[in-house]
């Protein structure tokens, strides 16, 4: 078998494990709706709501959480530890199910994940706000039943709730800098997309699943790194929300540059007047010609007006510029990560604290550098 068989074969087997975490889940919900008397349509409803739009992504901010703590304990983790670590992941796999339902009704989009918006189904409509409530309150419920008793509880509350309040921050921000029909290319900037990408991505995707992971492993506020007092999870958010706007970055880059079969699907940032990386790349170097060029042709649903955004593009060298960016971009997350002081991985136990590693920071960045989809 070759390493790269083998290597699928792990993550499939990952995948699997942390999935069958959401069964359990997913029980434990449905059985304290029913503790409520909730009748029986609305117990099937629920559960319909969880299965169709919580599971079925990526799962890797999720699955980040059970890696992050493996690598801080240096060991593989008890069933307890696991089962807490996905439970963890799977209440973030929600948190971005409410962003997602609630998204898709404020940009009146018609699929996800390769399937109709939850709220396009029959007989759902608005109740689909009111069903993406729930599925936030769901990340309370389960915090409150299997983390009450420890030490660490109020962090994950206030974890939780911050990382909501700046996400909401920046979809407000996206919201009315690039509205669907209404094309204003002088709101955009690569500075308003800088603002958008870490608070409406980076805070929720790469900051909260590696903080998540580093109070479940009862790393303290300040401690001794090298021969400085050191502020741990400041360090991580430090490197984590440069890493989250590489990704997003490369994120919009792929959207423009990639095939469907790379990315799974077809780009829509142009016709949908996103403010992407790409846009406002190209505006800060545009001549005046060529932002005449943008200004018609941004933002329409016109497939030849789209392939001359695209051919902009290519005209003022954005491959060229994206590449320098990564290649810059990565080099300055490896030196924030090479800053964190080496020491020892020593496997920890119950309480006992962890130290802060290089590694938790180096396995976002590789699953990242130079991805193609």
């Amino acid at each position: 078998m070759s390493t790269t068989k083998t290597g699928v074969d792990a993550k499939a087997l990952a995948r699997k494990r942390f999935e069958g975490v959401w069964e359990v889940i997913r029980a434990e919900l449905l059985a304290h709706f029913e503790a409520q008397g909730m009748p029986i349509e609305a117990r099937e409803w629920y559960k319909r709501n969880l299965d169709y739009n919580t599971p079925g992504g990526k799962l890797n901010r999720g699955m980040s959480v059970v890696d992050s703590v493996q690598i801080l304990r240096g060991r593989s983790l008890t069933d307890d530890e696991y089962l807490k670590a996905a439970i963890l992941g799977w209440c973030i796999e929600l948190l971005q199910a409410f962003f997602l339902v609630s998204d898709d009704i404020m940009d009146q989009s018609v699929t996800r994940r390769g399937q109709p918006c939850w709220y396009k189904l029959d007989s759902v409509g608005n109740i689909a706000i009111n069903d993406a409530f729930m599925l936030e309150a769901a990340i309370y419920h389960l915090l409150k039943s299997h983390f009450r008793q420890e030490s660490y509880y109020v962090n994950l509350l206030e974890l939780f709730h911050e990382m909501s309040h700046l996400t909401e921050m920046g979809q407000l921000v996206d919201l009315i800098t690039a509205p669907e029909d209404a094309v204003d290319l002088s709101k955009f900037s690569l500075d308003k997309h800088h603002f958008i990408v870490i608070y409406k991505t980076a805070y929720y995707s790469f900051y909260l699943p590696v903080a998540l992971a580093m109070y479940m492993t009862h790393i303290p506020t300040t401690y001794t790194l090298g021969s400085t007092s050191t502020d741990p999870y400041k360090l991580a958010l430090d490197i984590l929300l440069p890493l989250g706007e590489y990704f997003q970055i490369q994120d919009d880059f792929l959207d423009y540059s990639g095939t469907p079969e790379q990315i799974g699907k077809i780009g829509t940032d142009i016709i949908d007047n996103k403010c992407s990386w790409c846009i406002n790349a190209a505006l800060a170097i545009a001549t005046p010609a060529q932002r005449q060029v943008l200004d018609e042709n941004y933002g329409q649903k016109d497939a030849a007006k789209e392939a001359r955004v695209k051919a902009l593009y290519e005209e003022i060298g954005l491959p060229a510029k994206y590449k320098a960016y990564e290649e810059a971009a990565y080099q300055r997350i490896m030196g924030m990560i090479q800053q964190i002081p080496e020491v020892e991985v020593k496997p920890t136990y119950a309480n006992e604290p962890a130290v802060l590693q290089r590694q938790v920071f180096k396995v976002f960045l590789d699953k990242i550098y130079k991805r193609t989809k």
